[in-house]
């Protein structure tokens, strides 16, 4: 399967190439494929365009999914999807989630090329509005495939236009109505297993010196996007004693949270938590104020839901005690939130067994980010992950993976597939 995949390294430069050039961000580098935008709906084009080449089936749903499907032998029989997101981050790299998209779409090839088909049918679905960036809202694109989107979604303002997730999804051609009604697209009991491949996000493999890995679980998250810490404006030369300084506040609770991580780490307990946004009110700071008023977000993630549970209340104890040291009020906002997923262990030793005949090493990796696969797995059905050596990290244009990798996790997805088929 190696030799099939090798010789499809043209198809993936060109694609991968073809994704860049069609989202380039002249302003701040990288590529945008901005959520319910230009840039999404440029990619799930370009996605459509290389599987009719394939003869594939293509189809869409009211969340402007795009499925890609191959037939099977028994098109009775639940069928395997393959998958993962093709928007990104402003300014982010180019092989966050279209990567997983690329590599279904050449496993088919790959396979066609071997002149294998498949015994039940292979969908590779491009899923929109997976980076909660733009809507402060995780999954948007999978949970709605599934009829788990909840009604309140529709209603979040996308950052950069103001506009509700509903006018962006009527325009992109999808339908709120749908989704309101809560009518699932994609029937559960009529899918195998749901398959991501996709770049890791911490150089974990570039510093063990492997190129792929099997994603073992991915983590819970708890979020609270707009936390707001009041206290009370004054003069630079306020004395200390009479100061309700709300930025303070903020940098005390950022500082014990992160002791708090320390601690965790050194007893085994993987977490993390992530301040995305941290500041003053820009039409009313200064040099010589005193902030009364002071904004923050939070990402707290475990990979144990009683682990998530316990430094949920950690953090919301340490909120309430720093307001009350800093004689400041703390609004929490609205909180959002994503159980922990787990891969399925049979599918997980299956695909390290793939690797191992093909001559790769993939060892067992936690994600340290949070995918569609976790949609899959919270309505019931099982996933398989497989992680490409990522040494830049992501979420920025520096983010690097080399074709060499992609292939060799885009062959143990075939090798699987094929095995599974046998």
């Amino acid at each position: 399967m190696i030799d099939q995949l090798l010789s499809l390294r043209p198809r993936a430069e060109h694609l991968f190439s073809a994704l860049r050039e069609g989202s380039l961000d002249a302003v701040r580098g990288g590529v945008t494929r901005d959520t319910y935008g230009l840039g999404e709906a440029f990619a799930h084009r370009l996605m459509a365009e290389h599987a009719r080449v394939l003869g594939l089936e293509i189809g869409t749903d009211a969340l402007c999914n795009t499925y890609m499907t191959w037939p099977g032998r028994n098109r009775a029989l639940p069928a395997w999807i393959v998958g993962s997101h093709l928007d990104s981050v402003p300014g982010g790299g180019n092989f966050d989630g279209a990567a997983g998209v690329v590599s279904g779409l050449l496993a088919i090839e790959a396979l066609q090329r071997a002149g294998i088909q498949l015994s039940r049918d292979l969908t590779v679905m491009g899923i929109r509005a997976e980076e909660s960036l733009w809507f402060q809202y995780s999954y948007v694109g999978s949970r709605g495939a599934l009829g788990a989107l909840k009604a309140d979604a529709l209603e979040r303002r996308r950052v950069d236009t103001g506009r509700s997730l509903a006018d962006h999804l009527r325009e992109a051609g999808g339908s709120p109505e749908t989704v309101l009604a809560g009518k699932p697209h994609l029937d559960v009991r009529a899918i195998q297993a749901f398959l991501e491949v996709h770049i890791e996000q911490a150089p974990s493999l570039a510093e063990s010196g492997h190129a792929v890995a099997i994603g073992t679980a991915i983590p819970g998250n708890v979020r609270y996007p707009s936390v707001r810490i009041t206290g009370e404006y004054g003069h630079v030369g306020l004395p200390r004693r009479f100061r309700r300084d709300a930025a303070l506040a903020g940098a005390d609770i950022a500082t014990r949270l992160d002791r708090l991580w320390e601690s965790w780490d050194r007893a085994n307990r993987p977490m993390a938590f992530t301040i995305g946004e941290f500041h003053t009110d820009a039409a009313r700071h200064g040099l010589t104020i005193v902030p009364g008023e002071f904004r923050f977000s939070i990402d707290l993630r475990a990979y144990d839901q009683a682990d998530l549970q316990e430094l949920e209340q950690a953090f919301l104890a340490i909120v309430s005690e720093v307001a009350a040291a800093r004689q400041t009020r703390v609004d929490l906002g609205t909180r959002a939130s994503a159980e922990v997923a787990k891969a399925d262990r049979g599918i997980s030793s299956d695909l390290a067994a793939c690797a191992s005949r093909l001559g790769i090493d993939a060892p067992p990796l936690l994600s340290p980010a949070s995918h569609d696969a976790a949609a899959f797995c919270a309505a019931g059905v099982p996933y398989g992950f497989v992680f490409i050596r990522n040494p830049n990290g992501s979420h920025h244009p520096e983010e690097q993976m080399e074709i060499d990798d992609f292939l060799r996790a885009t062959a143990v997805l075939a090798e699987y597939l094929r095995e599974q088929s046998a």
